[in-house]
């Protein structure tokens, strides 16, 4: 079936070149600001296999003090500081919100990272953190109480009907500790606890929106994999090339932080939830639109060979120019 004219148009003006932010970069470095339960330990494990053969090295923050939510201005420089420090061709891999090396005067590196839908996301952290296999060596390791054996059995929907503020996510809402994760904006937006921390905020949605596509050269989703795939291979190909042969050939199957123990969630309840992550819903959209765009630029030739109206319009739009 053809493409419709509004469509057409609209693939006829996508240019990989001017969808890659890749070329922005100004060291050979690629910082993965990597947010949770979006499927990092699969893609450092990829990047890590493709390493050993392209040449270059995958740097895992340990993370020993937790995740931070937010850095303060010294803090923010410091981190720079070392990313900036790092040897040409290595690749550093944290969680940690978007880091401005312009603001602070350092070269650029290449950012990616990726998103998951949102809800999905909450969920998954939800259970994870529950699961004796996260919380007990943790906790033994460290000398620390185990918790209480109702919140390691309160089941989600059991959370959410019964109001607990854990799983009451109100809009405007500012982050409560470490291991807040209802946020994926914030790992795009950045460290301005005004700014980037209130819930579900239509400021925190436009400022993460913009540096995606100011800064990042492909934010990706494993729900949408050979797309990613084929994307990073493409934007990104000192560190990508070959990305597909390598995934399919036996490291998809593998899944770290994989919860066998997570049940299925009533469609009510995630429903219920969803009507509360309008915008993070909003901007894990943009960010699948976004990838989705790279990916058509790319096949832009394949497309016009199967759809000869394509063609059409493409010499027309020549034509109506030179004219």
């Amino acid at each position: 079936m053809p493409i419709s004219n509004k469509y057409s148009n609209l693939i006829l003006q996508l240019n990989p070149n001017e969808l890659n932010n890749t070329k922005k970069a100004e060291i050979d470095v690629l910082f993965y600001n990597r947010v949770p339960k979006t499927g990092s330990i699969q893609l450092i494990e990829l990047m890590r296999a493709l390493g050993r053969v392209h040449d270059y090295d995958v740097e895992k923050d340990p993370q020993n003090g937790g995740i931070r939510p937010l850095l303060d201005e010294t803090e923010e420089s410091d981190w720079i500081d070392n990313i900036v420090g790092l040897e040409d061709g290595t690749v550093f891999a944290s969680h940690v919100n978007y880091l401005n090396f312009t603001k602070h005067e350092q070269p650029r590196p290449i950012y990616i990272n990726m998103v998951r839908d949102p809800v999905d996301r909450v969920i998954s952290w939800y259970y994870y953190i529950r699961a004796p296999w996260v919380f007990v060596p943790g906790r033994r390791r460290n000398n620390r109480e185990m918790p209480n054996p109702q919140w390691v059995n309160t089941e989600f929907d059991q959370c959410v009907l019964s109001g607990e503020k854990v799983c009451t996510y109100i809009e405007g809402s500012l982050l409560e500790r470490v291991g807040d994760h209802r946020r994926q904006t914030l790992f795009f937006c950045g460290h301005n606890e005004f700014k980037c921390t209130p819930f579900n905020s239509r400021l925190a949605l436009q400022l993460a929106k913009q540096n995606v596509e100011r800064e990042y050269a492909v934010v990706g989703t494993w729900e949408h994999t050979n797309e990613t795939l084929a994307v990073l291979e493409a934007y990104v190909p000192r560190y990508f090339a070959n990305a597909s042969k390598m995934y399919y050939s036996g490291l998809h199957a593998a899944k770290a932080n994989d919860n066998p123990m997570k049940p299925h969630i009533s469609e009510e309840i995630v429903n219920m939830v969803r009507r509360n992550f309008t915008r993070e819903i909003e901007f894990y959209q943009f960010c699948r639109q976004r990838l989705h765009k790279q990916y058509l630029a790319l096949k832009l030739n394949e497309l016009m060979r199967l759809d000869n109206s394509l063609v059409e319009m493409k010499a027309g739009n020549e034509l109506a120019i030179r004219e």
